[in-house]
């Protein structure tokens, strides 16, 4: 069955949010990696390309955000590093994804943007200890586990704030009335 002229506009509409809110969580991504930060901690980063994936979870639904989660962890592969880079980033944007996706569908009226970009932020850190442990055959590498706690736990905090900021902005875009899940 076709779809209506109005379905497909919302489809163009929902990709091509996608694809910018992809682009814009890429060059997060870049900005990021340019910011000089002397941390002797493996994985520990700011973690800006969360500001644009949870506020498309808020948005739309999770398989939006889902697709935007696995283009920006391949573009940003292709554009910094190697395969282990890659399967690292992949696992804590992932797991990052599906516990920040997790919260909003739990308590999106509950729970803080704030708070699930903490949990974000330590899932994401908890993930790429995962996929390390498993490359490197060894469980020695959560000897990191407090200090990404930690990390996990600030830069959730400034993502968190950011989203917060960013989100009444972009409600106010009539581009995301036909999205709106309230």
């Amino acid at each position: 069955m076709p779809l209506s002229d109005e379905q497909t506009s919302l489809v163009l509409k929902k990709t091509v949010m996608i694809a910018i809110f992809a682009a814009v969580a890429v060059v997060l991504s870049i900005a990021e990696s340019m910011i000089p930060v002397n941390i002797q901690i493996p994985g520990a980063k700011l973690g800006l390309a969360n500001i644009m994936i949870l506020t498309c979870l808020y948005f739309l639904r999770a398989r939006d955000a889902l697709t935007l989660v696995v283009l920006k962890t391949i573009l940003t592969a292709f554009i910094f590093g190697t395969f282990s880079s890659l399967l690292f980033s992949l696992f804590g944007s992932l797991f990052s994804f599906a516990i920040m996706a997790l919260l909003m569908k739990l308590g999106r009226r509950q729970l803080s943007l704030v708070g699930i970009s903490i949990a974000g932020g330590i899932a994401h850190n908890i993930g790429q200890l995962a996929a390390a442990s498993i490359v490197f055959s060894t469980l020695n590498i959560f000897y990191y586990l407090p200090a990404l706690l930690i990390s996990g736990i600030a830069t959730g905090i400034l993502v968190g704030i950011a989203v917060r900021y960013l989100v009444p902005a972009l409600s106010r875009l009539s581009l995301f009335d036909a999205f709106r899940k309230d």
